[in-house]
This record gives C-alpha cells, sequence and structure tokens, in this order.
C-alpha cells in the first residue's frame, strides 16, 4: 500500500490541502518546471488534465511526473484515464460523469490507487462516497475565469453540501490567497479537506512562491501569506 495511507487506508490529509490542476496547454517540459518548483513549496498533489494528449503521450508526461511526487510522498492522478493509471504510471485517477462509471473504475484498479471523482452537488458527493472514491472535488465554490458566466455554488452551499458529505471535499473553482484564507477559517473536520486550483498557480510568474503564499493562506497565517 502506497505510504500516504494510513493503516485503515485513508489518504494523509496533507495530500488534499493544495492539489494543482494542469490546464492543458500539452506542454510537458514546462509541466514538469512548475510541478518540480510547486511540489518543493509542499503541493503534494497534482491532477494532469491534458485532454489533447494520446495515452502514450501521458504515460511518457506521467514517467517524468511521477518521481516528482514520489520524492514529496505525494499523489500523481490522471484525469479520466483509468487504463493508464492502471498501468502503474500514476497513483491514481480524477473521474467526472461523463468517465468511466467510479464503481467499476474501483474494481479495475482495485483498492491501492487513489480514486476521485468530480461532484458539483449533493448527489455526486454521495455516489462518490459510495464508490469508495477517496475524495471528490467540488465545484465550481466561487465564480472561475475558465468557465466564465457559469452559476457558482457559493461558500455557504459548498460548506453545507461539504458538511454532509461521506468522503473528503475538496474545493475548485475561483480560489486565490484570499480564498484559501476563508477555507483556512473552518474548524477541522467541517470544511474542505483542501483546495483545487489551476491558474493560481500554472499561470503564475513564480509557480513556487504562489504556492508558498496559498499553503500560508490555508493555514491561517495572513500576515505572511499578504507579505
Amino acid at each position: 500500500m502506497a505510504t500516504f495511507r494510513d493503516a485503515y487506508g485513508r489518504l494523509d490529509p496533507a495530500i488534499l490541502r493544495l492539489v494543482l490542476i494542469t490546464d492543458g496547454r500539452s506542454d510537458l517540459d514546462r509541466l514538469e518546471r512548475i510541478v518540480g518548483a510547486v511540489t518543493t513549496a509542499g503541493v503534494r498533489c497534482v491532477q494532469v488534465r491534458e485532454p489533447r494528449w494520446t495515452a502514450r503521450t501521458l504515460v511518457a508526461a506521467c514517467e517524468r511526473l511521477r518521481p516528482l511526487l514520489d520524492a514529496v510522498n505525494g499523489a500523481l492522478l490522471v484525469n479520466d484515464r483509468v487504463d493508464v493509471a492502471a498501468a502503474g504510471v500514476a497513483h491514481g485517477v480524477q473521474l467526472g460523469h461523463r468517465s468511466l462509471p467510479v464503481d467499476l473504475a474501483r474494481r479495475v484498479l482495485g483498492d491501492e490507487p487513489v480514486l476521485a471523482f468530480s461532484a458539483h452537488d449533493a448527489g455526486e458527493l454521495e455516489l462518490a462516497a459510495v464508490a469508495r472514491c477517496d475524495f471528490a472535488t467540488l465545484s465550481p465554490v466561487w465564480p472561475t475565469s475558465s468557465k466564465p458566466g457559469a452559476a457558482n455554488l457559493g461558500e455557504s452551499l459548498a460548506a453545507a453540501l461539504t458538511a454532509d458529505a461521506r468522503l473528503p471535499v475538496v474545493w475548485l473553482g475561483g480560489i486565490a490567497a484570499s480564498e484559501a484564507a476563508r477555507v483556512a477559517d473552518y474548524r477541522s473536520g467541517t470544511g474542505p479537506a483542501g483546495v483545487a486550483v489551476r491558474s493560481a498557480l500554472m499561470a503564475a510568474e513564480e509557480p513556487r512562491y504562489a504556492a508558498t503564499a496559498l499553503l500560508r493562506s490555508l493555514r491561517g497565517d495572513r500576515g505572511q501569506a499578504n507579505a
């Protein structure tokens, strides 16, 4: 069993504190530089979301990226591609409503690989829990530039859905330092397990500094985060 799980098979909560989702620009050299920078800063979970890549290209990318996550006892996830995760080049997979059904994915992968699900409401969070997902992302919590004009859940509804969920929930959508600081206000066990971001790190001029600032905000260290 992977060392980032406890004796009961649960993920180390620190894995989910700050999740990086790649931005689909299909530039592996750039991606490797960014992942190297943010893992040095403390990021321990990366989701490779590159829909234009073939399975062969994705496998080659994981072979370059996985050592960066292994070095920090972290998790490298691929988006949608259960076959690539099953090949063992990534630690797991993130699925959505158009992907292979999550219960079938768990049967294919077994218990060790990380299985995550992209949820948008209470029903999808329950689906993820029943399928024995390790966590679910919940989105969009705040307005996001990746989906301009799309309705967002809002913090109050997201908090209520998270409190009722039967698995760890990671918030996604419109998250910068100020939103991360709001997440820090929730007591342990009552709020999200962490946040997932795309442009906040992928578009940052200094990804390592940006990751450090977000992690400080998530710890409630507002003074240093704004320094």
